[in-house]
This record gives structure tokens, C-alpha cells and sequence, in this order.
């Protein structure tokens, strides 16, 4: 009984062994660095992302010295007056805000920006990563620079320059 047990055991250790899955694994952020077509998108976002900024910040600024004068001039200002300054105040504020979540929202014009810079590029390189993933015959492929814990990969495991290659911007 003891000598069965112990051969079903080697005959699945043999048959799971046979059977084992190849991973790879990738450096996402270092193929995307190698990669000039990401390098401009990213500036590009960037000087947009400076300028939509700079367009807030001059509103709220704006907000906030309309906010001074009014603490300046409260004493002299009839109720009217004030409510009529609160509210152009807030309107201010709120039109300011609005303005930031336009362009910063989750569906804001720098995210429309960023997909449609950054999509393609991507498309290409999941694109390159599932050829190679077909032609190495692997049904894994780590991304390490993920925040996904990666203690240790050996080096021929990395498929990142296979990657870069298949893109066309080999080193």
C-alpha cells in the first residue's frame, strides 16, 4: 500500500512537472523611457497640465483678493452691498472650481489629453508583449516595476529588451 502511495505521488510530481507554466517577467517604466513617442506625449501633458494650472490658480487669486476687499470694505458697505459681494465672491470660487474639475476631473480635458497621447502607445506595447508572450509560449508576464512585491527575478527572465526590439527602439 505504501509503495502505491508513494508512486502516485512521484507519478504526479512527473506528470505537474512536465506540465509547468513559463512566466516572464517586464520592466514597464523602463520600456516606456526607451521609448521617444512616450518621452514627447509626457512633455506635452506636462505643458499642458503647467498651463490649465496656472489658468486656476490665476482664478482663485482672483477669488481671494475680491475676498480682501471685502474685508476691507465691510464696515462701509450697506447689507445689500454685502450679500451682493458674498454672492460674486462665491460665484468666483464656484466658477474657479468648475474650471479645475474640467480640466482635472476624472473625465476631465487632461485625462481625454492623456489617453489619447499615451493609448496608442500602449496599445503598441501590450501589443509587442502578447506576440512575444505567443511566440516564447508564456502564460504569465510580471510587470516589476508595478507596485506588485517583487522580491527577486533572474535577468532571463526580464523581457523587456525583447520588447524594445520588437517595437523598433533596440539599444
Amino acid at each position: 500500500m505504501k509503495k502505491l502511495i508513494i508512486s502516485l505521488c512521484l507519478l504526479t510530481g512527473f506528470v505537474f512537472s512536465g506540465n509547468a507554466q513559463k512566466f516572464a517577467m517586464l520592466d514597464m517604466e523602463y520600456i516606456m523611457k526607451n521609448i521617444p513617442a512616450f518621452e514627447t506625449a509626457n512633455d506635452q501633458l506636462n505643458q499642458v497640465s503647467k498651463k490649465w494650472q496656472s489658468e486656476v490658480e490665476a482664478q482663485m487669486q482672483e477669488v481671494q483678493k475680491m475676498y480682501k476687499n471685502y474685508q476691507t470694505e465691510l464696515v462701509f458697505l450697506s447689507e445689500d452691498m454685502k450679500v451682493k459681494r458674498e454672492e460674486e465672491i462665491v460665484a468666483k470660487e464656484k466658477a474657479a472650481q468648475e474650471l479645475k474639475r474640467n480640466y482635472f476631473g476624472a473625465e476631465g480635458e487632461l485625462f481625454k489629453k492623456r489617453e489619447s497621447l499615451m493609448k496608442p502607445i500602449q496599445d503598441e506595447v501590450y501589443t509587442a508583449i502578447q506576440d512575444i508572450s505567443k511566440e516564447k509560449d508564456l502564460e504569465l508576464v510580471f510587470d516589476k516595476s508595478s507596485s506588485m512585491s517583487v522580491l527577486f527575478t533572474s535577468p532571463k527572465l526580464d523581457i523587456s529588451d525583447l520588447v524594445l526590439q520588437k517595437l523598433g527602439y533596440s539599444k
